[in-house]
């Protein structure tokens, strides 16, 4: 009796830490003012939609510094909070890459100040690439330069029929450096020499076909088959799922031993954890794991 009480005290404890840090983590959320993007988090759903609709979301400065705070947040918030992000844009676009007038901009800058720019580009892709929990990304109209880097750093791509993708940067005299990294992992270097050196557009299937979509399906069904996939990330184990996510970062760089030890030490710390006891205790039940609701 003593140690179900005892236990049951632990497990109060710790669901008073977890409530406590959501709240916290709340307030954060609403002391952030966007006024580029649309945040919100619901049924453990949160949703990061870029709202520059008159000029196609595509970016500047303030709008990198929303989705950057954006994903800061859903990197510290608990599982009990979030576990998959939908990437979206309002209007007829996904992101259509650097806004103009930003770009007029730049032509004042000298080495330094484009390097710091640059670098808060930079930055931004690297917090959503690192995201520990699923990101959705929901294309629909056009991705183009760093639209197609947004896309990059999406584990799951879905997109619309006639959407026009395209690395266009150097018709304009540069170049997609600062995502390159991302458009590398998915496309590969084969790809990248083709698209990176030509600029030129190219459609929903052929981005399916160099791996930077998962799934084309129409306009009207877009919203659906995103609901689809938000239904498959929340039937898996959360915190299993953001494991997944770090070997997937990390083992294609390893050397093969070092490989071999971390996902020894990753499935066997898996086996034994809460969700790993759980999920096999559910099948061999032929019921629902926890987690799955």
């Amino acid at each position: 009796i003593l140690a179900a009480s005892g236990s049951r005290t632990s497990a109060n404890k710790k669901h008073n830490v977890i409530l406590f840090a959501d709240i916290i983590g709340f307030m954060l959320l609403m002391s952030v003012q966007y006024n580029l993007l649309k945040f919100n988090i619901e049924n453990k759903i949160a949703r990061v939609t870029l709202n520059r609709p008159e000029v196609h979301n595509a970016f500047n400065p303030a709008l990198i510094e929303e989705i950057h705070s954006a994903f800061e947040y859903i990197a510290t918030a608990s599982r009990e909070e979030v576990r998959v992000v939908v990437l979206a844009g309002e209007g007829k676009s996904f992101c259509a890459g650097a806004d103009v007038n930003w770009m007029r901009e730049t032509l004042e800058y000298d080495q330094a100040k484009n390097v710091a720019d640059a670098l808060r580009m930079a930055h931004m892709f690297d917090t959503v690439n690192r995201c520990p929990v699923p990101v959705i990304g929901r294309i629909h109209g056009a991705a183009l330069g760093g639209g197609v880097g947004l896309a990059a750093v999406c584990d799951v791509v879905i997109v619309a029929e006639g959407t026009v993708w395209g690395l266009s940067e150097v018709k304009l005299g540069i170049a997609p450096a600062v995502i390159s990294p991302y458009v590398f992992a998915k496309i590969g270097r084969g790809y990248a020499r083709a698209l990176f050196l030509t600029g030129e557009r190219f459609g929903s299937e052929r981005a399916v076909q160099i791996g930077l979509a998962h799934k084309i399906v129409k306009l009207e069904e877009l919203d659906d088959a995103v609901n689809a996939t938000i239904k498959e990330v929340l039937s898996s184990a959360p915190h299993a799922i953001t494991r997944a996510k770090d070997l997937i970062a990390r083992v294609p760089d390893m050397e093969h031993d070092e490989a071999m030890q971390l996902t020894a030490e990753t499935i066997a710390t898996l086996r034994v954890s809460p969700e790993g006891q759980e999920g096999l205790k559910a099948f061999l039940e032929k019921r629902k794991p926890g987690w799955a609701g």
